[in-house]
């Protein structure tokens, strides 16, 4: 996320105005839907392939990371990017690259998967809407850290999910999309650090 957007109205700066800025957020909250893709179809998916479903994650994967550096050359966006994604890699590549690595690591932890992708897919777009609203840092973050606990309590009771994860996963995603870096992604952070956490939480499940 770049540091000059932080400081003005994020709508200013999307290819499309208000329209591309709330294509953009309906786009992330649908990736919601890929878990359920994933455990739901994915061994079809992957019989009809005649590969393994971690096979196919990872094509998809490169698939993205080859289309991002054409992109990239060609200089261009599209509708819903930021104007500054023409010259760096964007939001939407860094989030599906996360996501990508997040089924390669957990291939078979429905429980843990979820909730980690919904806390980026659903709680990023929170964060970005109530900051547009005005809100101080602190508010923020106490309000951002409960949402997404909830999320991961809502886990909790479809999926058996550790309850007590969602009080540790809560503010540490709010925290993980504080970084401010022009070379990686609040989306990417949002996921990756989350999942680093939780592959160390693991042992002691």
């Amino acid at each position: 996320m770049s540091d000059q957007v932080e400081l003005t109205d994020p709508v200013d700066h999307s290819v499309g105005g208000m329209y591309g800025h709330l294509f953009r957020r309906g786009f992330h909250i649908g990736m919601s839907i890929i878990p359920f893709v994933y455990f739901e179809f994915g061994e079809k998916i992957a019989d009809y392939l005649s590969i393994t479903v971690v096979q196919v994650v990872s094509l998809l994967t490169l698939v993205l990371v080859f289309g991002e550096a054409i992109r990239l050359k060609l200089g261009i966006t599209i509708f819903g990017q930021r104007d500054y994604e023409s010259h760096q890699v964007s939001a939407l590549a860094w989030g599906g690259f996360a996501v990508g690595l997040t089924f390669l690591i957990l291939p078979e932890s429905p429980e843990l998967v979820w909730p980690l992708i919904l806390s980026l897919s659903l709680g990023d777009p929170f964060l970005g809407e109530i900051r547009r609203k005005g809100l101080e840092p602190k508010s923020v973050f106490i309000w951002g850290s409960i949402f997404i606990a909830l999320i991961w309590v809502a886990c909790f009771y479809r999926l058996d999910t550790p309850i007590w994860m969602a009080l540790v996963m809560g503010p540490l995603c709010v925290a993980s999309e504080w970084p401010r870096l022009r070379w990686i992604d609040d989306n990417a952070t949002m996921l990756l650090i989350p999942l680093a956490a939780t592959i160390m939480l693991v042992p002691w499940m």
